[in-house]
């Protein structure tokens, strides 16, 4: 019997992008992937993990307490959000257990693909050094106050409260100067797309 599925590349080069909070970096990722390149959505697939693996939620509930899942048995974000805020120790021992989960994911997902370039968005890229795994990386990022004004919107939040976030992030400043592509998201989205078709053509021509 003839396989007719497509060999996964063997030499399949890794392009990171990240953003802060409100910055637009799942747009240019949904505008990567309508252009025709696989996107891992790490931070979309670390919340279907962690109701997924038995051992990677026991180990939450070790860590947090049993309230960390809802009684329909689902990761409570808003509790865990809560719980990890302003406690650096516990956020890392939680991102301790969490990545390497995703890692794992992200390591059976890349083996699939058959394309030159694979693209995975992460809100912790810079944080996690997890550029130097990567090919290169690109830095969507945009005004304080039109992150601040975007998310305000988006999720009803209070400006103190979307302030109080970003000031836990990495500075932009601080990631422009690790990116090897920086897109800029301070107008509309269809200057946005031009932006990212640019940044696409670049990274074909390596």
């Amino acid at each position: 019997m003839i396989n007719d599925e497509p060999e996964p590349r063997v030499n399949t080069k890794i392009i990171g992008i990240t953003g802060g909070i409100g910055s637009g970096k799942s747009t240019v990722s949904k505008y990567i992937e309508e252009a025709g390149f696989p996107v891992y959505y790490s931070d979309i697939r670390a919340k279907t993990i962690v109701n997924d693996q038995p051992q990677l939620q026991q180990q939450i509930k070790e860590l947090l307490g049993e309230n960390a899942y809802d009684e329909n048995g689902l990761y409570d974000r808003k509790y865990v959000s809560e719980m990890v805020f302003n406690n650096e120790e516990l956020l890392l021992k939680l991102n301790s257990l969490i990545h390497p989960a995703v890692k794992t994911d992200f390591e059976n997902w890349i083996s699939q693909q058959t394309t030159d370039f694979v693209f995975k968005e992460t809100a912790l890229l810079f944080e996690l050094k997890l550029n130097e795994s990567c090919y290169k990386s690109i830095l969507v990022t945009a005004d304080d106050n039109c992150r601040l004004k975007r998310v305000m919107d988006r999720d009803n939040k209070t400006y103190r409260e979307v302030e109080s976030i970003m000031l836990k992030q990495m500075p932009e400043k601080d990631k422009v100067k690790l990116a090897d592509f920086v897109i800029f998201n301070n107008d509309g989205l269809e200057e946005l797309q031009q932006e990212t078709k640019k940044v696409l053509e670049e990274i074909k021509s390596l």
